[in-house]
Order: structure tokens, then C-alpha cells, then sequence
């Protein structure tokens, strides 16, 4: 049995993880809800539903991200590292 599809995470599981980041961070930077949605363009009811539901669309994450000044790491998601030297390999 493959022991890796057991520790998936669901879907539900990353968009809460993703969600209470973005929330975390939110409020590291002592901003409301109400001032997120004035900076991002995206309305108080989607940050809202996003922060306890897990629920939002794409371009509205990628709106709060940038307002957030975090639209640097999504654009990193899936780019692959490239190392110079096996000790990087190792080192990580």
C-alpha cells in the first residue's frame, strides 16, 4: 500500500491552511478585514467567506496576496529550485 496517499492532504485541508495563513498574516500586519477589502478591491463578504469557509476565487486570492504584499510567493509556488553543487542538494 502506498503509505504517501494516506498522508495526502485533502483539498479542504490546503484551502484552510492557505486561509488561516493569509488570516495570520492579515492580522501580523494589524490590518481589518474592512481596510483588506479597500486595499485588494475584493468585497468584505468574500474575505469573510474565504476566512471561514475556505471559499474564494482565484483572482480574488491573488488580489488579497498582493495587498497583502505576497504575490512574490505565489508567483514562487511552482517553480522548481536548481542547485550548483551536491551540497546544496544535501543542505537544502
Amino acid at each position: 500500500m502506498n503509505n504517501q496517499f494516506l498522508n495526502q492532504k485533502t483539498p479542504n485541508e490546503i484551502a484552510n491552511s492557505l486561509a488561516d495563513k493569509i488570516k495570520e498574516h492579515r492580522k501580523k500586519l494589524k490590518i481589518s478585514q474592512e481596510v483588506l477589502a479597500q486595499k485588494s478591491g475584493v468585497s468584505l463578504g468574500s474575505i469573510k467567506r474565504f476566512e471561514t469557509k475556505y471559499e474564494i476565487s482565484l483572482q480574488s486570492f491573488i488580489k488579497i496576496a498582493i495587498a497583502l504584499d505576497l504575490d512574490n510567493d505565489i508567483e514562487n509556488l511552482f517553480t522548481t529550485k536548481t542547485y550548483t553543487s551536491i551540497d546544496e542538494v544535501i543542505n537544502g
